[in-house]
């Protein structure tokens, strides 16, 4: 979908590397996804600090969407990049102008077309054996309205964009526009992108949160790994190159965690099946304390319900189990080979925020982040020194 011509229609499909989180996240083209904007999160990236940058995905711009259906009555989304737009940024970096986009989406996928999407964005064998568990009606279905075998694939994004066309054609006209960010998909260079998706600090509620959505999280938190480390797993896909599989956890897997659980699953996220992958440790271990020391100088800031995305890729491991060759030497620490990135910023606070220009004042830089990226980084260490 790469370099379309101006007027060109997208196919916007769920992005099938989404592992953790509640709010849709769409494939706009091969390097770039969007998500419903929130000014919160909007005012964020536009005030970035320059130090963060390499620490979070670009910021490309907005397209104004609006829901429409199709002559068969399937939910259509419709974008016009710099239709509507708040500023004069709503365009792609690499777009020529602001083409007309349709962003295309049926609410029913057959198990189908979600297996042939999954194989399209990874070469190779790509079924995804998860462990997703949900207390949602059947999210799938066959040709005679049967749900396939939910261990085929992980339809987290899928579930995530359903709950959200069904919420906006529940409560708005086929005429309203909704605006959508537009960043980059950080995940695009990997070829079995292996992603743990970790919610950082020990609070994760908003300065605007309502009590009972205060209480809710700080629940969360206490019966959590959040309240002893600092840090929980919110989703994660690992490949497997002895099944040629992906394995894959989900949110209320990553709450259920122990202290000691959490560390084994960081481990499981670092194996391939049947041996760790030692030779990662150091350079996500070198990310990790690089971004402490951003996130330290950082004044005011509070991440409050982000996420922080460790992402290497299965390739390698791919290739020694095919060709039964000992695991690569490590290449130093070649940033190229894993990636260490924050994201969801929708309840991100700071002083001189656009969204928020009388934020609640909070001095110093956020002391539950740093809290969870040093236990961490202390844990990563223990695994490279094979205790």
């Amino acid at each position: 979908m790469v370099g379309q011509s101006p007027g060109e229609a997208v196919l916007l499909q769920p992005f099938v590397h989404q592992v953790g989180g509640h709010t849709s996240m769409l494939t706009y083209d091969e390097h770039t996804i969007c998500k419903p904007l929130v000014s919160q999160e909007l005012s964020f990236y536009e005030s970035l600090p320059l130090a963060m940058r390499q620490f979070t995905p670009q910021y490309k711009g907005i397209v104004s969407v609006h829901l429409k259906k199709d002559s068969l009555g399937n939910l259509t989304l419709m974008a016009s990049p710099g239709l509507g737009q708040p500023d004069s940024r709503g365009h792609l970096d690499s777009a020529g102008g602001d083409p007309a986009v349709t962003l295309w989406h049926k609410c029913k996928w057959s198990h189908t077309q979600v297996t042939k999407t999954f194989k399209e964005s990874c070469p190779g064998k790509m079924l995804l054996r998860t462990d997703l568990q949900y207390h949602t009606d059947s999210l799938l279905e066959d040709a005679n309205g049967k749900q396939p075998e939910r261990k085929s694939y992980n339809p987290w994004g899928l579930h995530c964009h359903r709950q959200h066309l069904n919420r906006i054609s529940s409560k708005h006209n086929e005429n309203k526009l909704h605006q959508f960010l537009l960043l980059e998909n950080v995940v695009s260079k990997y070829s079995y992108p292996c992603i743990l998706d970790l919610k950082m600090g020990t609070r994760q509620h908003g300065d605007d949160a309502s009590e009972e959505k205060k209480a809710r999280h700080i629940k969360k938190c206490e019966q959590s790994t959040s309240a002893s480390l600092g840090v929980r797993i919110c989703g994660m896909q690992v490949y497997q190159a002895d099944t040629g599989h992906f394995l894959c956890k989900d949110k209320y897997f990553g709450r259920k965690l122990s202290p000691e659980g959490f560390r084994q699953t960081l481990r499981q996220f670092l194996c391939t099946g049947n041996q760790l992958r030692s030779d990662l440790l150091e350079p996500i271990i070198l990310r990790l304390k690089a971004l402490l020391a951003v996130i330290r100088k950082q004044s005011s800031y509070r991440f409050y319900s982000s996420s922080l995305l460790i992402i290497y890729d299965g390739q390698e491991l791919k290739e020694s189990a095919d060709h039964h060759l000992p695991f690569p030497k490590s290449h130093g620490t070649n940033p190229s080979r894993v990636d260490v990135r924050m994201i969801d910023f929708a309840h991100t606070t700071f002083k001189g925020s656009k969204s928020n220009p009388n934020p609640t004042p909070h001095d110093g830089p956020d002391h539950g982040y740093i809290f969870g990226l040093e236990n961490l980084i202390k844990i990563l260490q223990s695994l490279s020194e094979g205790k």
